[in-house]
């Protein structure tokens, strides 16, 4: 039995801030009491907002959306009885905003880059780098922040063969999906491109943070050579990594295929609502993003109610795997973007940190 504590989303018409709101419907440790956006959706009823995700809005009883920019938004928060917030609002937003709810006594749990790989605002994947929360000062209001949606699918399976064999280096390709741009792409408002400026240099420094070692509350980035190149394909969900790991020590293929396998979810992130019990799952053959986009960690179910199925699209798939010699590894993964690798994620986070902070 959870205890619950009240929250807000912040983000009423976007795709992630919608998300979120699904995501919150009905969870067992968060009671969704408000949702806050731009002055353009502020008074509106969420149900005069378009509902761009699959299936029906979650019916919520809630009160007009709020204006994120209000100068009384905090005491209006605590009146409602939120003492956690999760952040989907634009970084120039965010970079205002989020302070000034910490030193309101909101713990902040971010989805925007704004705070991303600062000292004292933990970068956490909750079930991979829990201990990485202790960079936030003891006795402070959270203030954390989840990784960029593209760096799940790489990661995964970098960590499960560094730990087994180290990793020199590493050479990425991506394939993002359109529903990481947001709803403007998916509604053809602006025009479809594959470039994605800034976003391989954002992926890889943000790897070495979260694969970095923590000593005396600070994090200290690990060293890997990565190159890295990302670009937009016209599906709708689901980012797909194809990439080739340079091993520092020889494998076979048995041995990596037991390391992608025996990854596990941190202990301290077991059990959590929306905690796959198995982080990542490793298919013979090719990744399918009609197959396995929403995969749970145990199996790849097709007909999911994302507002209380929190487990599925938490899992990333690992498939076309094979050995280009003794120490190179290649393989494709596949991960949810707007689920594991947004609000999902950004969810687990705070689920964890709930443990901790009140």
């Amino acid at each position: 039995m959870f205890t619950m504590r009240g929250a807000v989303v912040l983000g009423a018409s976007g795709l992630v801030g919608q998300r979120l709101q699904q995501r919150l419907a009905n969870h067992p440790m968060f009671s969704l009491r408000a949702v806050a956006g731009s002055q353009r959706t502020a008074g509106m009823n969420l149900v005069e907002l378009p509902w761009g995700l699959e299936g029906q809005a979650p019916l919520l009883d809630l009160p007009p959306v709020l204006d994120v920019q209000d100068p009384g938004l905090v005491e209006h928060l605590r009146d409602l009885g939120i003492s956690w917030a999760f952040s989907a609002v634009p970084s120039d937003v965010a970079l205002a905003l989020e302070p000034r709810l910490v030193d309101g006594g909101i713990q902040v749990c971010s989805n925007a880059s704004a705070y991303r790989r600062r000292a004292d605002i933990p970068l956490v994947i909750a079930d991979v780098n829990p201990h990485h929360l202790q960079t936030r000062p003891e006795g402070s209001v959270l203030h954390a922040c989840a990784t960029n949606c593209t760096l799940i699918p790489l990661l995964m399976p970098y960590l499960a063969l560094h730990r087994a064999f180290g990793v020199r280096a590493y050479e990425a390709t991506s394939e993002q999906a359109r529903s990481g741009a947001g709803y403007r792409l998916m509604r053809g408002e602006v025009p479809f491109s594959f470039d994605i400026p800034g976003e391989a240099e954002k992926t890889m420094g943000e790897l070495t943070w979260i694969a970095g070692d923590l000593h005396e509350g600070t994090v200290h980035p690990s060293t890997v050579d990565g190159q890295m190149r990302c670009q937009r394909v016209d599906e709708a969900d689901g980012h797909i990594i194809d990439v080739v790991f340079e091993l520092s020590s020889d494998a076979t293929l048995s041995e990596v295929e037991a390391a992608l396998d025996g990854f596990a979810t941190h202990p301290d992130a077991a059990g959590l609502p929306s905690a796959p019990q198995n982080p990542m799952m490793r298919v013979e053959g090719p990744v399918v993003r009609e197959q396995h986009l929403w995969a749970d960690g145990l199996s790849f179910p097709t007909n999911v109610d994302p507002a209380t199925d929190l487990q599925a699209g938490m899992a990333t798939v690992v498939g076309d795997l094979r050995m280009d010699g003794p120490r190179h590894v290649r393989l494709r993964s596949l991960s949810h973007n707007t689920v594991r690798g947004a609000a999902g994620g950004l969810v687990l986070l705070a689920e964890l940190a709930s443990t901790r902070w009140s």
